[in-house]
């Protein structure tokens, strides 16, 4: 078994549209590249997060894969977070755009992969390389909104998004992500356009145009595997099938991840890339398996 414990992954400096991102490449060993990856992290969450997941994909498919920081965020920061202007849109049409053309133009004649973590599979309609593309894997993400998490979770998601949050991003100029339990610190743009998507019925659709380029819908003719975790009540497996509205030309496929299936007590959200669910990357990102189910545009 390959370990990737201390994997690092070689520096990568990503000019983006008004930002400098630092990134990872991560090479397959001992092998040149025969497929070409990108990961775009979820909400909050740095590469570092992403590293171990990254190495082992280079080994097991011969791949290079990209991993890289939002703009003001991880290893990207270069300055204090209050002082970013930084927004959602920023993060999931520009930065994951930038990422993506710089892998393919790195890697001209190699098939194209991205793997998006929640925030990461929402953008690839918005990005100049889309076409490119020819699997996307899009993990536990979709089209949220409050009213569609369990109701034992309405309670976090009220404060989270009418009270505490707000609250908190007012006070600081930024959202503590700590106090807010999210993790991480995120720029205040940040906050408060993801709080506008997720309390709309129509998610990001308004902002199309506006706070937003126009997506190209059409542009992503790829296999899309969507992919969701039974135990995630941020972005539940109805959730996630939603997802397909934003690809109506990709050819779609559902599954879903539980915890037993991976001999694991829980995954949630954000540990599906964590070591200890190891055992579900190859669900991630294995050949189509006979659990799948096609999904209609």
């Amino acid at each position: 078994m390959l370990d990737t414990r201390a994997a690092t992954g070689e520096p990568v400096s990503i000019q983006g549209s008004g930002a400098v991102l630092e990134g990872r490449l991560f090479n397959p060993p001992d092998a040149a590249p025969r497929l070409a990856v990108v990961v775009h992290a979820a909400t909050g969450v740095t590469q570092a997060y992403y590293a171990r997941f990254a190495a082992w994909l280079a080994a097991s498919r011969q791949a290079a894969v990209l991993t890289y920081d939002y703009r003001d965020f991880g290893a990207s920061a270069r300055g204090p977070v209050k002082d970013s202007r930084a927004s959602m849109s920023d993060w999931g049409v520009h930065d994951q755009s930038a990422a993506l053309d710089v892998l393919c133009a790195r890697y001209p004649d190699l098939p194209v992969w991205v793997v998006g973590h929640s925030l990461g599979g929402l953008c690839v309609p918005w990005h100049a390389q889309a076409r490119r593309v020819e699997r996307v894997i899009a993990v536990a993400a979709g089209p949220a909104y409050v009213t569609r998490h369990p109701p034992s979770f309405l309670p976090m998601v009220l404060w989270f998004w009418f009270l505490g949050g707000p609250l908190l991003t007012k006070l600081c100029g930024y959202l503590p992500g700590r106090v807010a339990g999210v993790g991480t610190d995120l720029p205040a743009g940040v906050y408060w356009q993801w709080r506008r998507w997720c309390t709309s019925r129509r998610f990001s659709r308004p902002d199309w145009g506006v706070a937003m380029p126009e997506p190209d819908l059409t542009s992503v003719t790829a296999e899309l595997s969507l992919v969701a975790i039974t135990d995630d009540v941020m972005i539940t497996p109805a959730t996630v099938a939603r997802l397909a509205d934003f690809y109506p030309s990709a050819r779609t496929r559902f599954r879903e991840i539980s915890p037993q299936s991976i001999g694991v007590r829980e995954i949630g959200h954000l540990r599906v890339f964590s070591e200890a669910c190891r055992a579900a990357w190859p669900l991630l990102i294995g050949a189509e398996d006979p659990e799948a189910v096609s999904v209609e545009p």
